[in-house]
């Protein structure tokens, strides 16, 4: 009789992470710049050759670093991001149009992951009224001043990379590369989370922990960083 496994165990194969995505999802990720973005994760989306994936992430990497390899590879149709600047296949593609671009003031796109995350309808702010970016939003009027509504972003699957991580999900973050990541971790209706290092629950400080585990469904160990960094050439 084979062993059961403990619930609040939360590591797994990285098959058994892969299980969750699947064509047309909605994929949220951690990172900046690639920075911060779950290498071993994001290598098995493009080994299981899943496409047509709407991509929540600040921005959208490098040609060939973290996400970016994602849109390079034109297996993402929609992007929600503060930015594309830093990964030329990206305008090349919305150019095309062959990319959905979703702009989204940094920001306002924080607040709104978070607002998914802790499940606000919801934030209001005042950048962009009177511009463009009025289009297709619902102005709200409180007390004498207007606002845009802006609505939370959940996803399917979020992906987040940790610098440590215990058996049941909590989480402690490597320097910048915290970024969106704790964020995210809130925001995904499935939470899957790469960490550097796994520890058996209790060894890791509560001082030290930014995310609980309650928000993480799943853990897999990283392979590390498998390109190459703007600033290594």
């Amino acid at each position: 009789m084979s062993e059961k496994r403990n619930p609040f165990d939360k590591v797994v194969t990285i098959e058994e992470a892969l299980a969750h995505f699947h064509d047309g999802m909605t994929l949220m990720t951690g990172g900046f710049g690639g920075v911060g973005n779950p290498p071993t994760l994001i290598q098995g989306i493009l080994d299981k050759g899943v496409k047509d994936i709407t991509l929540i992430s600040n921005d959208t990497a490098f040609p060939h670093i973290g996400v970016g390899q994602l849109v390079t590879q034109k297996r993402v149709k929609k992007v929600i991001a503060s930015h594309i600047g830093s990964n030329p296949n990206a305008g090349a593609q919305m150019t095309a149009g062959e990319l959905e671009v979703e702009f989204c003031p940094q920001g306002i796109l924080a607040e709104r992951v978070r607002a998914g995350g802790v499940g606000l309808g919801g934030i209001l702010s005042d950048i962009g009224i009177g511009t463009i970016a009025e289009k297709g939003k619902q102005i709200v009027q409180v007390g004498d001043k207007q606002f845009l509504l802006e609505t939370p972003l959940t996803a399917e699957v979020a992906i987040v990379h940790a610098k440590k991580a215990d058996r049941y999900g909590n989480l402690v973050f490597d320097t910048s590369a915290r970024n969106f990541n704790p964020l995210v971790a809130m925001a995904g209706e499935f939470t899957i989370v790469e960490a550097d290092e796994i520890v058996e629950t209790g060894d890791i400080n509560p001082e030290e922990i930014v995310t609980p585990g309650v928000f993480v469904n799943m853990i897999v160990q990283s392979k590390g960083v498998n390109w190459t960094w703007a600033w290594e050439k």
